[in-house]
């Protein structure tokens, strides 16, 4: 097959703003046939409950079930499948948890209040969600990992209940996310997915609940219906691809990086890999070991064409015009493959995850670092973060004033409240000056 010749682009070029804005654009989530599907799921669920989810589940998975008591996993199911795992997953499952729980519980809000000098108390209480709806994929695309990252930072919150839905398609079922859930605390489960499964979490049906939010990846038709439940229900996000951004002084063995490139680029024929450096020559190195490399990958030919499409290899005049161009990019994985990474930090403002020095591969962040592995893409890491227990928690003002406070900010009220020609809030407020 013929070698690849990525991208190659130059911050120094005159046209490469124009260059990165093709680079990076990318087409939404949905289109109109799309939408149109997924409205008549969402209407269906919602009309029919149970009933159009049985019917939806045995279309689109090809099952034959005919209720939902055949589509909940039992608590014992669950606990079966994590018992029963071979010792190395189970081992490395244990250890990822724990390693998620620790990071996370750092992370835990707490209410605080305090009283000002003539009694008045304000101040801010953290509760968590009631119900929370976990999506995960399933069948050949079975992520257990996703689910430790999306149940236990709800569970450290504090959510009373976490409901699990991932499709079975033609009846196959991923133990290892099935022990994953036992693992994280999840509290019931149904092998239900695509629209039809948000559909049933956000509006509710005989047998799911409605939750409060819907968190976890999915298919076009799952981040479809997400976009149009919000509202009814919280989301976590809209994904879009993978992306990776590295950026590397050309000091790290080029097939580390070549491989770093492809750990997202295997992901989805639309992942993005992008390679940073002032060095020209590592820049060829890297994608002599590109082609060297690309033929060894089970995912070949996913990875030839993210390569192809949406890769790119940059040269920039030094670390920080990297810099500058990763900040660009807000990239959702960010590798500082470089020999003082923390000296670079200070200039990086935008990215979901940032991977710091020449042995952190990003992989190790998809699994067992600790952080949250669910993270803003295609540029929305300039003002969104990485899905943590805050996600979980809401957020409510704490006002209690005194009879004197009351007293004079209520003067202060009846000032604004007439000046916007508001004369209830106005009187309200004037009911409690004293005289």
């Amino acid at each position: 097959m013929a070698e690849l010749n990525v991208l190659r682009l130059d911050s120094q070029q005159e046209d490469f703003a124009t260059q990165m804005d093709s680079l990076l654009a990318w087409e939404a989530v949905s289109n109109k046939e799309v939408n149109a599907i997924v409205d008549d799921i969402l209407l269906q669920v919602k009309q029919r409950g149970d009933a159009a989810v049985v019917e939806f589940s045995n279309r689109f998975d090809r099952l034959d079930v005919s209720s939902m008591a055949e589509l909940e996993f039992s608590k014992e199911q669950l606990q079966e499948a994590l018992d029963t795992l071979p010792a190395d997953q189970k081992e490395a499952l244990q250890i990822a948890a724990d390693r998620v729980r620790d990071y996370h519980e750092k992370q835990l809000g707490e209410s605080w209040q305090y009283r000002e000098a003539d009694g008045t108390l304000l101040g801010q209480k953290v509760t968590a969600m009631d119900k929370v709806g976990l999506y995960v994929p399933g069948g050949k695309a079975s992520y257990p990992s996703s689910v430790l990252m999306n149940a236990i930072p709800a569970k450290v919150a504090g959510v009373e209940e976490l409901i699990m839905v991932v499709p079975t398609p033609d009846g196959e079922v991923n133990q290892l996310v099935l022990a994953a859930a036992a693992l994280s605390g999840v509290d019931r489960a149904f092998s239900i997915g695509g629209a039809q499964a948000v559909a049933a979490l956000a509006y509710g049906t005989e047998t799911v609940p409605k939750v409060d939010k819907i968190v976890g990846p999915g298919n076009i038709f799952v981040a479809t219906a997400k976009r149009a439940v919000f509202g009814a229900v919280g989301i976590d996000m809209i994904a879009g691809p993978s992306e990776i951004l590295v950026i590397c002084d050309g000091q790290t063995d080029p097939d580390w990086i070549a491989m770093d490139l492809f750990s997202q680029a295997e992901h989805d024929e639309d992942a993005q890999p992008i390679l940073v450096s002032p060095d020209a020559e590592f820049l060829d190195k890297v994608e002599a070991s590109i082609n060297k490399l690309l033929p060894t990958m089970e995912r070949e030919a996913i990875i030839r064409v993210s390569m192809t499409d949406r890769a790119a290899l940059i040269k920039v005049p030094d670390l920080s015009a990297a810099a500058v161009v990763s900040n660009r990019v807000a990239p959702e994985h960010l590798e500082l493959s470089v020999a003082d990474p923390e000296a670079l930090l200070p200039e990086i403002k935008h990215a979901g995850a940032i991977f710091m020095g020449r042995y952190t591969a990003e992989a190790l962040g998809d699994y067992c670092a600790g952080p949250n592995h669910v993270l803003p893409t295609s540029g929305t890491a300039r003002f969104s973060s990485p899905l943590g227990v805050y996600d979980f928690q809401k957020r409510s003002s704490l006002i209690m004033f005194s009879e004197e406070g009351a007293s004079e900010m209520g003067k202060v009220a009846s000032v604004l409240a007439r000046g916007e020609s508001l004369t209830a809030h106005a009187r309200s407020a004037e009911y409690r000056i004293k005289d």
